[in-house]
């Protein structure tokens, strides 16, 4: 009974995973779509607004009350390097720079938060996880530069692509002692306020911006705040509370190729032959990293006695 539970367990926290990174993907194509009406702050207090929204009444439905004392740190911490900061940095990180440059520098987020995960919260490396990141790694850099096109990018637009990763990695290892106590749609949605309430200096542009901006593009943000954020993030948070940081950082390393995936089922990108070869790279990477080795079950029974002689 026990192992069984443990089992549902591992798969109800893997499928979480899943669901985290099919939804942050899929907010690629949404960003490029909104971003081109929307300013980097209104984009980002726009999509945790909404997302705050959905999570509040979830929240209150549940009534999960709020989180204790102890997970605050870590919530404050998380809402204001994740939700609040990165989103920003990410968005005006993307205006600078062409998307293969984007996604091959927020990729050394997942590289970031092993090292923080393995020095702060102690974290284990074992090798199959260091080998795993290492090809992910090699995958995303092959997707960044196949999809980097020339003159495209700004050393300003590195800069802040680089400060949205080293703000997740930030804000994932923070996230993670708030789960020991607190529920994920508790981390989640607090986390979420918190972010928002950052973002409020933005709240003119969004106005502004909004009053002008195509329906498509306000969808877009929506969609982003409610999937990607309000349910992505939930995923995610209950996933890592059942797994180490330095793992689920290297589930991400699937977005890029997915990415590429819903890029040319969605967009009709088609993508070359260097970009699925990244992308390949990108998911057995993850796959080696997720995967354990098998452990011989010994029998419980005690080893026989040698038989006494008879003399």
């Amino acid at each position: 009974m026990m192992r069984s539970q443990s089992d549902r367990a591992r798969v109800l926290a893997a499928g979480a995973a899943c669901v985290t990174v099919v939804s942050w993907a899929s907010a690629f194509v949404s960003i490029r779509s909104a971003g081109g009406a929307y300013s980097p702050g209104a984009l980002a207090l726009g999509r945790l607004v909404s997302g705050a929204v959905v999570l509040g009444v979830l929240w209150a439905v549940r009534r999960e009350g709020l989180p204790p004392r102890s997970a605050w740190r870590g919530i404050l911490l998380s809402g204001v390097l994740w939700f609040g900061f990165y989103m920003v940095a990410l968005n005006w990180g993307e205006q600078q720079v062409d998307a293969g440059t984007a996604a091959l520098v927020v990729n050394v987020g997942p590289l970031l938060i092993a090292l923080l995960g393995a020095r702060l919260l102690g974290d284990p490396m074992p090798p199959r996880l260091l080998a795993g990141m290492a090809v992910s790694f090699a995958g995303a850099v092959t997707v960044g530069l196949s999809m980097s096109g020339g003159g495209g990018s700004s050393v300003f637009g590195v800069v802040l692509c680089l400060l949205a990763a080293v703000a997740y990695a930030s804000g994932v290892v923070a996230q993670k002692p708030a789960l020991a106590t607190a529920s994920a749609l508790q981390v989640t949605t607090f986390g979420c306020l918190v972010g928002a309430v950052g973002c409020l200096p933005f709240a003119g542009q969004l106005v502004h911006e909004a009053a002008k901006a195509p329906v498509s593009a306000t969808l877009n943000m929506v969609y982003l705040g409610v999937f990607p954020t309000a349910l992505a993030f939930t995923t995610w948070a209950y996933a890592l509370a059942r797994t180490t940081a330095s793992r689920m950082g290297a589930t991400t390393y699937a977005v890029p190729a997915l990415v590429v995936l819903m890029s040319w089922l969605a967009l009709g990108e088609v993508p070359g032959v260097l970009t699925l070869v990244g992308g390949v790279l990108c998911l057995a990477g993850v796959a080696v990293s997720r995967s354990r080795r098998r452990t011989r079950e010994r029998a419980a029974a005690p080893e026989p006695r040698p038989e006494k002689k008879v003399t």
